[in-house]
């Protein structure tokens, strides 16, 4: 059995926060693959079913961010699971938004559900970190993450959460490095535009009415003698 976990805050304050994406994550797995209605067991919610041959423990701890790791301990000493068979979902500020990285251990990085899990169950646990960009400036942070996605985050966000759904069997099966490959695949295929060679020729600026209306005419010659060109020699300063 693997343990797949994704981090937020309960309630429908917290749902569409930035800080919520993990919950937003298990979610999305929950439904593309018929995963077992939510219930309540281990201080959170849980769901159960398969990924690539693998029965996976969904969990969405229900004790706020900052104890995210008494709930998910508790699932993995009922489960007699070692750390190496959790996987956490959760938002990080330090990648742009949209991106998404794999990695195993390392530190908090100052993210408090992450380090209430290191403190329960040691840091040798895979970590999918999911991108929501960071606000420019430290005092902006807490509000940044605690505030809802945008209207327009959501074209990317929608992307995102389908393709770590579509592709959520290839954690299970241990390859982190092909899950990254083809979530950032999907994301560059369907956000991305195409290339200019691709766009059609720009039309011409459109002319006035008067302009189409009367043919342009050869500009008309300046005299070099008389009356005429005295007056605009006088009036351009030309001696």
């Amino acid at each position: 059995m693997l343990v797949f976990a994704g981090l937020g805050n309960p309630g429908a304050k917290y749902e569409n926060n930035r800080h919520n994406v993990g919950f937003m994550a298990a979610d999305a797995i929950a439904r593309r693959h018929s995963f077992s209605p939510w219930s309540r067991k281990f201080q959170g919610l849980i769901s159960e079913g398969t990924l690539g041959g693998e029965k996976i423990l969904l969990i969405k701890p229900q004790t706020f961010m900052n104890l995210s790791g008494q709930s998910v301990g508790e699932a993995l000493r009922f489960y007699k699971l070692e750390p190496a068979a959790l996987t956490v979902f959760y938002d990080e500020i330090d990648l742009a938004a949209g991106k998404l990285r794999v990695k195993v251990g390392g530190g908090s990085g100052g993210h408090n559900g992450i380090r209430s899990l290191d403190q329960h169950v040691g840091n040798a646990y895979r970590r999918v970190r999911i991108g929501i960009g960071h606000p420019g400036v430290k005092e902006m942070v807490h509000g940044h993450v605690l505030g809802d996605f945008a209207k327009a985050d959501r074209e990317w966000l929608d992307v995102l959460l389908d393709a770590i759904a579509d592709d959520a069997a290839l954690l299970a099966k241990g390859d982190d490095s092909s899950f990254m490959n083809h979530v950032t695949l999907t994301l560059r295929d369907k956000l991305v535009p195409t290339g200019d060679d691709d766009r059609p020729p720009p039309k011409p600026p459109k002319q006035s009415h008067i302009r189409q209306a009367r043919p342009q005419q050869p500009a008309a010659k300046i005299p070099e003698s008389g009356p005429m060109a005295a007056m605009l020699k006088k009036l351009f300063g030309k001696e």
